[in-house]
């Protein structure tokens, strides 16, 4: 096995998504770097993988990586897993891998689950563009001030939540983006009380508040982005816009802006023409 640190996806909840590759180099390692090494205990006795394992997570000392680096100068390997899915995917390790590549070790990735990706290929919404969120803010405030700056996004948008706090963010989301705008429920991926359920936003707060048990597990709320008619034009791109149509034609202008932005071509025409008339032009 090559020397360097392996980023190693784990099941987010049947064990029989294990790949045969992450099963082998977990074995071949000389250490594994785990985010809980009790929760990752059962996966490695369940496969039977019985390499040294050790404690790295956002809160670990620089005590940590520099067992990792002594590790990977002298020549071993190390693999890093989180507690479920794809590591660094709302987990620890950014400051790990880092770490290594500054060092001028090699980084080899394990592709495997990821909850997030899970659910929208599930999810019945647009999955040409999305924008990955993880978790809200936990304060009040804070999280509505996200949620409103995300409000006219075109792209799909993903969300992590937590059990308790999942009536307050679908609450927050219909505030933010209207009871009616689509969105997707999905719970206990891969595992035995795997619930996938899409509506509107209003539809899904009242399924969540009506059963309790939809308020436990692991979760991913998906939600459509704001459709294009919709969309708002910024006075940044109006500024853009109008740069442009002094070096192209308005047509051409528009279409360039369309193309960079997801607008659409005839709105920026016609937000054009509209700036154009106001400035006499």
């Amino acid at each position: 096995m090559n020397s360097g640190l392996y980023v190693v996806a784990t099941p987010i909840g049947n064990f029989g998504d294990m790949s045969q590759r992450a099963i082998e180099v977990l074995q071949g390692v000389d250490l594994i770097a785990a985010e809980d090494t009790r929760h990752s205990q059962r996966l490695l006795q369940h496969f039977a993988i019985h390499t040294p394992a050790m404690s790295y997570h956002d809160h670990s000392d620089e005590r940590a990586l520099q067992r990792i680096g002594k590790c990977l100068a002298d020549g071993g390997s190390v693999a890093l897993v989180s507690d479920a899915g794809t590591p660094l995917i709302s987990d620890p390790g950014y400051r790990l891998v880092r770490y290594v590549q500054d060092a001028g070790f090699a980084v080899y990735p394990l592709p495997g689950p990821c909850a997030a990706i899970a659910a929208l290929s599930v999810s019945g919404l647009p999955t040409d563009r999305f924008l990955f969120e993880g978790f809200l803010p936990a304060r009040e405030v804070a999280r509505s001030n996200r949620l409103a700056a995300l409000a006219a996004e075109p792209m799909t948008l993903i969300f992590y939540e937590a059990p308790h706090r999942i009536e307050a963010s679908l609450q927050a989301m219909i505030e933010a983006f209207g009871g009616e705008r689509e969105a997707v429920l999905a719970r206990e991926i891969t595992k035995t009380f795997e619930t996938i359920r899409r509506g509107t936003l209003a539809a899904l707060a009242q399924f969540v508040s009506a059963d309790s048990n939809q308020q436990k597990g692991e979760i991913v709320i998906i939600v459509a982005g704001k459709p294009r008619g919709e969309q708002e034009i910024s006075s940044d791109v109006s500024t853009w816009l109008l740069r442009l149509a002094q070096e192209l034609p308005a047509k051409q202008a528009a279409a360039v802006v369309a193309d960079c932005t997801g607008l659409r071509k005839n709105q920026l025409y016609e937000q054009l023409l509209e700036l154009k008339r106001e400035r006499g032009g």
